[in-house]
């Protein structure tokens, strides 16, 4: 029984639902009967998965910024969520650097203008703020960062997740704590999500299958960069799980949580396209990718995730392996230029394929 049947019927709300992210939650809260409410200033890509899945008519869908406070507290009112997932924010690391001031008032005051809004809830609700693995100040260890590791941020779109995190904690403390005591909420960090569906800019696989599809080489400069890749279901499975245990009790009230993969399935840049080239079946890496050039990773920049709270807490854990994780993203993408129609069950075939796995596993939230 998925999440022990916790999302069936109720309402929930999503911000950023148009989003990479947002659009694998919303169809894998559809598949599991909840009522979706959609907030969400645009749709941000062309490509998008959100209308190539149809989820328009779907769900209730509102095209509203979270940076407009009013319109924002009149939908949390008048829809009285059960769950919110905020998720909605300036999410590409290259385009701080030309926005910062766009970044900063999205990631930061939409997130506090969220956590302002939850107080017109009057029912009970859990409530999952998204913030990033790049919230943490990276000290260039080589080892993963704890949920109690510094905040910081050395460039803009870090910052304002760091910031996030602080506004988040602060409003906690000083409303959510005794105040508002139906409302039961903590923060997310995940970081590296691959997936079918993503087209936005400056993503390595989504350079790639754009590419691959015009039948173009792709130019790799950094094939050794090495990151611990991870399929978009997994922090959503974590998301999922973390709403599931706030909502039953106000045990983990406040805190945050990491989502990551197992550490073995770091791997390079080079490794990764050469395994998603063979499942668009070239047949030889040099009709995909040549390197350009080569130029030097330094592995203790690596930025890793220490997931131990969250097996401990919610007996969370990630359910696909690399092999997995190459396969359903080569896959989505494939499907998708070969002009497959019906990109949404082909999408809740993949989520239904992830449940079936980790029911074998015997997955806490799948029990």
């Amino acid at each position: 029984m998925i999440y022990s049947n916790v999302y069936l019927g109720k309402k929930v709300l999503i911000t950023g639902h148009t989003g990479f992210k947002g659009t694998w939650l919303t169809s894998w809260l559809l598949r599991m009967g909840a009522q979706v409410c959609g907030v969400s200033d645009c749709i941000p890509t062309t490509p998008s998965m959100f209308s190539e899945l149809g989820l328009e008519n779907k769900i209730l869908h509102n095209l509203v910024d979270i940076r407009d406070f009013e319109c924002l507290r009149d939908l949390f009112e008048s829809f009285q969520p059960d769950f919110v997932f905020h998720l909605a924010a300036q999410p590409i690391v290259s385009l701080s650097y030309f926005e910062p001031l766009e970044t900063i008032s999205t990631n930061v005051m939409g997130t506090a203008n969220v956590l302002e809004s939850l107080k017109s809830v009057k029912n009970k609700c859990a409530a999952v703020i998204i913030t990033s693995d790049k919230c943490y100040e990276n000290v260039e260890w080589e080892w993963g960062y704890k949920e109690t590791d510094h905040l910081g941020g050395r460039d803009i779109y870090s910052g304002s997740k760091g910031a996030a995190e602080v506004i988040f904690h602060a409003y906690q403390k000083s409303f959510f704590e005794r105040q508002y005591e139906n409302i039961s909420m903590a923060t997310g960090r995940a970081g590296n999500v691959i997936g079918g569906g993503d087209w936005a800019k400056d993503r390595i696989v989504v350079d790639c299958v754009k590419s691959w599809s015009k039948n173009d080489i792709v130019e790799l400069r950094s094939p050794n960069a090495t990151r611990p890749w991870q399929h978009v279901l997994e922090p959503l499975s974590g998301y999922l799980t973390l709403g599931e245990a706030l909502y039953k009790d106000r045990e983990l009230h406040g805190e945050s949580f990491n989502f990551g993969p197992r550490s073995e399935q770091s791997r390079t840049v080079l490794e990764l396209l050469s395994d998603l080239s063979d499942r668009w079946g070239f047949l030889s890496s040099d009709e995909a990718y040549q390197v350009t050039d080569n130029i030097p990773f330094h592995e203790a920049g690596l930025l890793k995730l220490n997931c131990d709270k969250a097996l401990f807490h919610l007996k969370w854990e990630a359910t696909w392996t690399y092999s997995d994780c190459v396969k359903h993203v080569g896959d989505w993408y494939y499907a998708f230029y070969q002009g497959k129609s019906d990109m949404y069950g082909i999408t809740m075939a993949q989520i239904e394929a992830y449940e079936k796995m980790a029911e074998d596993r015997k997955l806490v939230w799948t029990l």
